[in-house]
């Protein structure tokens, strides 16, 4: 996993393995209604950058009634231009680290909560195919959280079409969400 050199930018503290069997284990389990029951509780703010899941995450966050409580907005971000000029990410760290990286999906989160003004802010960056976006190989995908405690990342390679890489990817980063919101 790649790892950056600022401040407050960590991985994610919950090993890859552990992330990954609670994520097998919430499958079935977890559902929308609960990420959002979790929200509303904790009153609680997100706003989403996106890039690789297209807005797939911001609308699973707004699937549910009652959504405008705690969803505030969200920013496509497909192209680094995007990145920069609506995210605040620095064009020599998309330059060094490539747009598929840990720190560019770290800097999205971390723009679009400064940017919307939220408690959370969720970003997903990658490569769903089917050709690859070099250097970044079909399948290695990025999800970032950002909060008041500071941000971490998730790298993950996965298998399958473009659209089960898109719906992983979504379904990771809420599950990074979830468990970032005390969720078991």
């Amino acid at each position: 996993m790649s790892e950056s050199n600022e401040p407050g930018v960590r991985p994610a503290e919950v090993p890859i393995e552990d992330f990954f069997s609670k994520m097998l284990e919430s499958i079935g389990r977890i559902t929308d209604d609960q990420i959002a029951d979790i929200l509303s509780h904790s009153h609680k703010t997100v706003s989403t950058a996106e890039s690789v899941t297209g807005g797939l995450l911001a609308a699973r966050l707004t699937s549910i009634s009652g959504s405008s409580n705690y969803f505030i907005g969200g920013i496509i971000s497909y192209h680094n231009r995007i990145k920069v000029a609506e995210l605040m990410i620095p064009g020599s760290v998309i330059a060094k680290e490539g747009a598929v990286s840990g720190a560019v999906a770290v800097g999205m989160a971390e723009g679009i909560r400064k940017r919307f003004r939220t408690d959370i802010g969720l970003a997903t960056t990658g490569s769903a195919g089917p050709f690859p976006l070099p250097p970044a190989p079909v399948g290695l995908v990025y999800v970032a959280i950002a909060t008041d405690k500071g941000s971490e990342f998730k790298e993950l390679r996965l298998q399958g079409t473009r659209a089960e890489i898109r719906d992983k990817t979504v379904q990771s980063a809420l599950g990074l969400l979830w468990l970032t919101l005390g969720g078991e």
